[in-house]
């Protein structure tokens, strides 16, 4: 019987490389995105996989909207099996000069959507004797760059959110982690490559980002996915409450350079 999935954010970047890689496993995925052109695009996309793929549009910081769709898809199946929480905002600003406001959304898409899926989804999971929630997180919730207070603040929250959940549901066989990666190529991160430029090419500024990785790289949203996948799993069975960091090496340097 194919296992069934809702991924959020499931359009675009790790989400749809989540999505990718669970289809693969033979899973029923219903991609939760905002972008209704992208959740159309995803799903041509993806065609070849037939009525396994679905896309809804949802704000997942809306408590009546995350109810209502994660019901339909609980509904309509019987039950849930995988939650993989990818919708995530990038905000900037230091502590003087972030908004309340840009506070406030950055917490509700990053951290309260994660809760909401979670509240609702994990009911459904019981029906099927457990399940797997996977959260994406970030390295910046271990160690930070400059002027992200918020989505630093937001990133550490879900690491504590997701050790609660797991400890909350463990003898219900509901397992929950979080995945901590460095840079990934997505259309978020080119966004902020776009935004930082100073005139030079998106592709310019994504190599060096990739080259301050002791692999030479950035991920790929399928290095994301295959990670998704595992966590997901059976194979994974005894894994719970964990945070896997998967960054090329980046969080294992320290910025001081010996010379040669």
């Amino acid at each position: 019987m194919s296992k069934i999935a809702i991924i959020t954010g499931g359009a675009k970047g790790i989400g749809f490389g989540s999505t990718k890689r669970l289809l693969d496993d033979g899973a029923t995925v219903t991609m939760f995105d905002l972008d209704e052109a992208g959740l159309a695009k995803a799903q041509e996309d993806l065609k070849e996989y037939g009525d396994r793929i679905s896309g809804i549009k949802v704000d997942v910081s809306s408590d009546s909207q995350v109810k209502s769709t994660v019901t339909k898809v609980g509904e309509k199946h019987g039950h849930i099996d995988y939650l993989v929480n990818c919708a995530g905002i990038q905000t900037y600003g230091t502590a003087v000069d972030t908004s309340e406001e840009t506070w406030d959304r950055t917490f509700d898409v990053n951290v309260k959507s994660m809760y909401l899926t979670a509240k609702y989804a994990i009911p459904y999971m019981r029906k099927a004797n457990g399940g797997s929630i996977v959260n994406i997180s970030s390295v910046q919730s271990l160690a930070n760059q400059k002027g992200v207070v918020a989505y630093a603040a937001s990133k550490g929250a879900i690491n504590s959110l997701t050790r609660a959940i797991a400890i909350d549901h463990a003898a219900e066989q509901i397992r929950c982690n979080a995945i901590l990666p460095a840079s990934v190529d997505t259309p978020m991160l080119r966004a902020s490559a776009r935004a930082f430029s100073g005139g030079r090419s998106e592709d310019e500024i994504l190599k060096e980002w990739g080259s301050s990785h002791p692999i030479g790289r950035m991920a790929s949203i399928h290095d994301i996915g295959e990670l998704v996948g595992f966590l997901c799993s059976d194979k994974a069975s005894f894994i719970t409450g964990s945070s896997y960091v998967i960054d090329g090496g980046l969080m294992t340097q320290v910025p001081v350079i010996l010379p040669e």
